[in-house]
């Protein structure tokens, strides 16, 4: 029956996200499959992003002190819900074409990881922590893309984007991501296979921030050189001012 109710929310949730695409790409058609697909993603970002601080900070138990224990009925809704959104977006990204292998990993990845505490019906709390650290930057992923198709990226609504995913990755899925996976491998209660997931996860997230840190350097230098260029034609001009 257990396994049956699962079934059952998991087709609902996969149902239910490709709905509600469809429903953002009837009527908002002239922007496109992939600025609509990136809207669903949006949603599903904020939304994981609010249950799954209400799991941990209000509902509980508290992840780092509670890792392998048994899923709560909320737990396992949140955990339904983000998996039907990570089965329809990795269905989308592979159809379309839109995604390197990294941003396939951390889909399959996410998705075993949802599977296996689904299916062991414990480990939900750190499950759910890890969800809301992998999500809390999502949002701020989509402003940047959206940012850069409006032809407004170049700015500082655009620098402010990025200073703050760039923040908020390395706080959130690198520091509290450490203390997080810290816990699961010292947890008594915790299975094997579940620290090996989380280990998997942390280690992909060093891939990401790696990724991200080039980037940092990159923009950054870029700025650099940029003012430099414009401090020396600001020093052009004023001497041919004065002359």
């Amino acid at each position: 029956m257990a396994v049956t109710l699962l079934v059952v929310g998991f087709s609902c949730s996969l149902i239910g996200w490709i709905f509600v695409y469809a429903v953002i790409c009837y009527i908002n058609a002239p922007r496109g499959f992939e600025w609509n697909c990136r809207l669903v993603t949006l949603l599903h970002g904020i939304l994981i992003v609010l249950l799954t601080a209400y799991i941990a900070f209000i509902d509980g138990p508290w992840p780092f002190t509670h890792a392998g224990t048994e899923s709560t009925p909320l737990q396992v809704l949140t955990l339904l819900v983000s998996l039907g959104y990570f089965m329809f977006d990795m269905g989308w990204c592979i159809f379309f074409r839109t995604e390197g292998p990294l941003m396939l990993a951390h889909h399959t990845l996410s998705i075993l990881g949802m599977l296996m505490t689904l299916g062991l019906g414990e480990s939900g709390s750190e499950t759910c922590a890890v969800l809301f650290g992998s999500e809390i930057t999502n949002p701020l992923l989509q402003a940047r893309w959206f940012l850069k198709r409006a032809g407004q990226y170049d700015s500082l609504a655009g620098d402010a984007v990025d200073l703050l995913f760039i923040l908020l990755f390395g706080i959130v899925r690198i520091g509290v991501g450490s203390a997080m996976l810290e816990a699961v491998l010292t947890s008594t209660r915790t299975r094997p296979i579940v620290k090996a997931e989380g280990v998997a996860f942390y280690t992909l997230s060093w891939i990401f921030m790696v990724d991200i840190a080039r980037f940092a350097c990159r923009k950054s230098c870029k700025k650099y050189r940029g003012w430099q260029e414009r401090r020396k034609q600001e020093s052009v001009n004023g001497k041919a001012h004065q002359h």
